[in-house]
């Protein structure tokens, strides 16, 4: 039976992104071998036992050593029991205090003596949690294949494909001093064409919904750029971005990847926002092949200026969300608000909001115009 033109449409987007899916998942990042884990075994492991004893007290403060007897479950090593150091600094973000039975991550260094292994240090990284991100992952694997179906799968799909390019693409290509606007333009706009033709497959429907988030994302880049020199942010404000120039990446522009974070955050909102447009549009059309271009453009307007009004609240809430302790802080300090609105962090956050919305406020009306002059004959 030969293929129509429309499964054409919709299965070369699925090959097209399984070659992807395989590429990426091939692909080297070129710092598998890092220095602080090279030439050493990482592995799973029980607490058999704990000691307390070298652990000081001070109120919240907790600093000093946690003696741990493990017992090693994976591996070359596996089976083989040990004692290992949990080393306390005094911070409640980045410490971490084990019980028995705990499954916890370690990094053992060892040598083999006489076909046996003599193991020369064990450091616990944290609790082993990867069994229960599995777990979770698969339930909302579950979930959005039992409710969408065909489209939830591909959903999924274009999930896990966003991640790879993330880890394999974006990721290294920073670390390694590419221009970090360039690449994050680059990721962003192949993301946004894998994405949007899962759901539509290579039709109209995909120009318009691509053509109109190219155009959202362009503006946003152009206005973080803009913020970011006249508001004085330099990229450290990121969270652990001094650990990375003090590891040996000070060649590293954080004020670029800070501006290419705030647009390629933005465009994921950027994509929902214009598919939910153009699908109405094309709806539109479908309900009514006689309608004008104008007309047509109006009654995308309309659904835009209601998407719209949710959508830049949706980008305030998961900005603002990471940042609820430091305003607590703020307001238990008694700290003016102008003194709050000038503070860099919260500066950086409502660069980060504001110009992720002047994205979404300009890829509404793009979409209702590409869409109309895109799908509509008349």
């Amino acid at each position: 039976m030969p293929i129509k033109k429309t499964d054409k449409k919709e299965i070369l987007p699925l090959i097209l992104c399984g070659v992807f899916f395989v590429i990426l998942l091939l692909l080297p990042t070129g710092f598998e071998q890092a220095a602080q884990f090279k030439d050493a075994e990482k592995s799973r492991a029980r607490v058999l036992s704990v000691s307390n004893d070298r652990i000081i007290d001070t109120g919240l403060i907790r600093t000093g050593q946690q003696l741990c007897t493990v017992e090693i479950l994976g591996g070359k090593l596996k089976g083989i029991t040990a004692d290992g150091y949990n080393t306390l600094n005094g911070s409640l973000e980045s410490d971490k205090i084990f019980s028995q039975g705990d499954i916890v991550q370690c990094v053992i260094h060892y040598e083999k003596n006489n076909n046996e292994y003599v193991i020369l240090s064990l450091s616990l990284i944290d609790h082993y949690r990867i069994h229960y991100e599995i777990i979770l992952f698969f339930l909302f694997a579950v979930l959005i294949i039992i409710f969408a179906g065909k489209t939830g799968l591909r959903s999924l799909f274009s999930f896990v494909l966003s991640i790879l390019s993330i880890w394999k693409i974006l990721i290294p290509l920073l670390l390694k001093g590419v221009n970090p606007l360039l690449i994050g333009m680059s990721v962003s706009l192949f993301l946004t064409v894998l994405i949007i033709s899962l759901v539509y497959g290579f039709d109209k429907r995909c120009l318009s919904a691509c053509t109109a988030s190219f155009a959202g994302i362009l503006v946003t880049a152009l206005l973080s750029i803009i913020c970011s020199a006249v508001f004085k942010i330099h990229g450290a404000v990121m969270p652990y971005s001094e650990s990375l120039l003090y590891s040996g990446f000070a060649h590293l522009n954080l004020t670029g990847i800070f501006t290419a974070s705030i647009f390629i955050g933005a465009s994921g909102a950027m994509m929902d926002l214009s598919v939910d447009i153009t699908s109405a549009v094309h709806e539109i059309v479908q309900l009514n092949p006689d309608i004008s271009k104008k007309r047509a453009c109006i009654s995308g307007m309309n659904v835009a200026r209601a998407a719209i009004g949710t959508m830049t609240t949706t980008l305030l809430l998961a900005y603002s969300g990471g940042y609820i302790a430091l305003l607590m802080v703020f307001m238990a300090q008694g700290t003016p608000i102008q003194n709050i609105l000038n503070y860099r962090y919260i500066a950086s956050e409502i660069i980060h909001t504001l110009a992720g919305s002047f994205g979404l406020v300009t890829v509404a009306p793009f979409t209702a115009v590409f869409a109309s002059l895109i799908m509509v004959k008349r």
